[in-house]
């Protein structure tokens, strides 16, 4: 500090011996050379006297001088210090700069002294442990979440940038000729912003013969085909989903559409069920109840599609009659061996003659049936159900035996001579 500052009068100038002072004398005593009398008297004179007595005690005047000189030599000392530490630095926090001083060693600090928070999101320029020196210019840009849906497809970015056009421009987004559905110059708050932006993209329309090419914001297919001059009618449609997004280089072909509904009468098939009896020889089967069909009532789209007709496609159907489940007895009663009295003829002769030796064949007018020509009257009162031709050839062979030993050659007048 300089002696201006504190002033020396605050300490007592150190004596370097004794001063010559004049002997106390009257007042009115004559001075030697006759000179006048000094201002003072002998108030002067008394203060003299005692400087003169305190010449022995110097060493405790200098006990009392040091101390008070090295205070002075710390605080001049301590003031240089001080000033070195202080360091004045501007600080400009999301786009608000200010000029401050402080005393922090590095960014970290200083952001921590001015309640400044930061997180992952955020950019600190420099980095939070850089040291700081007077004249520093520290920045922090805070990060803003942007929900971006960008042509079509929704994710959540996040941008240090404080309009739309700082965001798009950061995010790398080509914004010319982009649709946005808020204003470039918007500001974006810490709370972050909904933004949905669809660039311009190249998309072709091939329609009725013609190939059209446009650039479009469009966010729908339909929308794309509809700016190319393309109108869509009835039952028109897209290659793609019309409510798609359209895809820059993508190729959308209008189909044009023309068709009618046609109702037809189908029939469903009937189940068969069979069920073994033992009452019956085996190999017989014997229908208890017959099926009957069903009906249903389908009602189908017929379509041509540019001129070529499609496949028809059934878009209704219901059932108007259900269908009735066959039922067929199956027999599983052994066959007998033989009929005393009629083993020995020759039968394959007589059903050779009568039907050519096919156990299912039936007459023209469908009376009679089987190997050797039953009527079904007389083969169910010898004990065979259903028709003959339905029955197996041994059975037939069984009963034929059983009416020849009741009737003799008789029930086969033109083929009897054959046995």
């Amino acid at each position: 500090m300089s002696q201006a500052q504190y002033g020396t009068s605050h300490f007592p100038r150190q004596s370097t011996g004794p001063e010559p002072v004049d002997a106390p004398r009257p007042d009115d005593a004559p001075r030697p050379d006759d000179s006048p009398r000094p201002v003072g008297g002998r108030a002067q004179a008394r203060r003299a006297a005692r400087r003169r007595k305190s010449g022995p005690e110097r060493p405790d005047s200098l006990r009392r001088l040091l101390p008070q000189a090295l205070v002075v030599a710390f605080l001049a000392g301590g003031t240089s210090a001080f000033v070195a530490n202080d360091k004045a630095v501007q600080l400009t926090v999301d786009g608000e700069a200010r000029t401050l001083h402080t005393f922090a060693d590095d960014v970290g600090e200083l952001l921590e002294d001015e309640g400044v928070d930061f997180d992952a999101h955020d950019i600190v320029a420099p980095t939070a442990n850089t040291a700081l020196a007077s004249g520093d210019e520290i920045a922090i840009r805070y990060g803003r979440p942007v929900e971006l849906t960008l042509d079509g497809e929704r994710r959540e970015v996040w941008t240090t940038a404080r309009t739309v056009d700082g965001a798009l421009r950061q995010l790398g987004v080509r914004a010319e000729g982009a649709q946005l559905s808020a204003s470039r110059s918007k500001r974006i708050d810490r709370g972050g912003l909904d933004l949905d932006v669809r660039t311009e993209r190249t998309v072709t329309v091939m329609a009725d013969g013609r190939e059209r090419t446009i650039r479009t914001n469009a966010a729908t297919v339909r929308e794309a085909v509809e700016e190319s001059g393309v109108s869509l009618h009835g039952q028109d449609t897209t290659s793609v989903a019309p409510g798609s997004f359209p895809r820059d280089g993508q190729t959308i072909t209008v189909m044009r559409i023309s068709g009618r509904k046609e109702v037809r009468e189908e029939p469903i098939p009937f189940d068969v069920r069979r069920t073994q009896d033992p009452t019956l020889f085996s190999g017989t089967e014997v229908v208890e109840r017959p099926g009957h069909q069903g009906t249903r009532r389908a009602t189908y789209a017929l379509r041509t599609v540019n001129g070529v007709k499609q496949k028809p496609r059934r878009v209704k159907s219901e059932v108007v009659r259900e269908p009735q489940t066959r039922i067929v007895k199956v027999g599983t009663k052994p066959p007998p061996d033989s009929v005393a009295g009629a083993d020995g003829l020759n039968w394959r002769g007589l059903a050779q003659c009568e039907s050519g030796g096919r156990p299912n064949a039936v007459d023209g007018s469908g009376t009679y049936g089987g190997l050797y020509q039953f009527d079904t009257r007389t083969w169910q009162s010898l004990g065979g159900k259903g028709r003959p031709q339905d029955a197996p050839a041994q059975e037939q062979t069984y009963r034929a035996k059983k009416l020849y030993v009741q009737r003799g050659k008789s029930p086969w007048p033109h083929c009897g001579a054959r046995l």
